[in-house]
């Protein structure tokens, strides 16, 4: 039996887990095949979902945003009897409590204290928090190589990479030449700046390939998304960000390429589906069945492919350069970018301000005006900038 907690249970990967789990519980267990008890799960708001989950499958300890829910939440759970904590010192206690994985699907800065929390206890990660890496990879790839904890990505983007270096024999990273990581283009892919500059939030908000949460969503239209991959990408598999190029491949069946030191190329395939790379983290070290729909590629006819347009879309711009300059840099960039989409979703500022009021932020802490910025950061420094990105962003767009 493998104990597991979700971070995030009530979103797009929270609630693919547990039907994940829901299926391979199942099936007869075998080592690749292993029943799972989820032991902790924590969410937002969502008090109605996180109680239907708790009582499905008998869950002891739960976490959510508010003091306040909690009489609401315990009313919802019925006979049901659960230890509820709240807020973020609430996602550390659960983090800290004895399992073998933590799902790490929370959005944001928030997912970065309790990941660290669980590494501190030798808790495997199942990563699904982009922000955890991009503010703060080199402490978390630290702290987990001290403990000789896993992180196992759950994007598939770095799931396919996973899959592809492991394939590749003995060398591994060593023989790495690129890293290719696909992009779908999002639901503006071939627009001009003048078509963005017009762009709603539904028209953002409408992903062609995946269907996922508002801010991750608004974060793929910008291709935010994938700037952030591309550092998460840098620290998962310890190559420099020059080694790491972004491919726009709109059919989204190829989720990434590995190209060796030979000219050999590596690719995984598959029908979209979140599943996949979830089961995958869930079944480390072993493959096992999987209901997903199987790949015809006849019937797909073809998959094209196209380099992104970075003038158009600056965001993916920023996070390399955000990479290369590395310290605080892209803790600032991405607190920047969580509080701009922030204002995007609830219709306080237009799309194309989004890189606009980013890069403003990252060349004021550049610049020094503002939070310093630092080489080499430790946690206390990263929260600081962070926080200081988010205020900044409040200050220009609502001064």
């Amino acid at each position: 039996m493998k104990r597991i907690g979700i971070l995030g249970s009530t979103g797009s990967i929270g609630t693919q887990t547990l039907e994940v789990v829901r299926e391979l519980n199942g099936r007869p267990e075998t080592a690749d095949n292993p029943h799972i008890q989820i032991c902790a799960l924590a969410a937002g708001r969502n008090i109605e979902r996180i109680a239907k989950q708790a009582i499905e499958f008998q869950v002891p300890v739960l976490c959510i945003e508010r003091e306040e829910d909690v009489p609401a939440l315990r009313t919802l759970l019925g006979e049901h009897s659960a230890d509820i904590l709240t807020g973020g010192d609430g996602l550390c206690a659960l983090s800290a409590m004895p399992m073998d994985l933590l799902v790490t699907a929370i959005v944001g800065m928030r997912g970065l204290k309790p990941t660290l929390t669980a590494i501190a206890q030798g808790t495997d990660i199942a990563l699904a928090n982009k922000e955890t890496l991009v503010a703060a990879g080199s402490l978390v790839m630290a702290a987990a190589q001290a403990k000789g904890v896993k992180i196992l990505p759950v994007d598939s983007e770095h799931s396919a990479v996973f899959q592809c270096l492991r394939s590749a024999g003995k060398g591994g990273a060593n023989e790495t030449e690129k890293i290719l990581l696909t992009a779908s283009g999002g639901p503006f892919r071939g627009y001009t700046k003048e078509q963005l500059a017009g762009v709603t939030l539904e028209a953002a908000l409408n992903h062609p390939t995946w269907k996922m949460g508002g801010k991750i969503t608004v974060d793929c239209a910008s291709m935010m998304n994938k700037g952030l991959e591309v550092i998460e990408a840098m620290h998962l598999f310890h190559v420099p960000v020059s080694q790491i190029d972004v491919v726009v491949h709109p059919q989204s069946i190829i989720h990434s390429m590995v190209m060796f030191r030979d000219g050999s190329v590596l690719a995984q395939l598959g029908n979209p589906d979140m599943k996949v790379p979830i089961q995958l983290a869930l079944t480390d070290p072993y493959r096992t069945d999987s209901e997903t729909r199987r790949l015809d590629l006849a019937e797909i006819g073809q998959l094209t492919f196209e380099r992104p347009d970075i003038e158009v879309f600056p965001c993916l711009r920023l996070a390399y350069e955000a990479a290369a300059k590395g310290g605080t840099l892209p803790a600032v960039m991405n607190g920047a970018n969580e509080q701009a989409v922030e204002f995007f979703l609830k219709k306080q500022m237009n799309f194309t301000d989004i890189p606009y009021t980013i890069e403003r932020v990252m060349e004021a802490h550049v610049n020094g005006q503002g939070e310093a910025f630092l080489e080499n950061p430790d946690l206390d420094d990263i929260l600081r900038c962070d926080a200081w990105a988010k205020a900044e962003v409040r200050r220009l767009i609502c001064p």
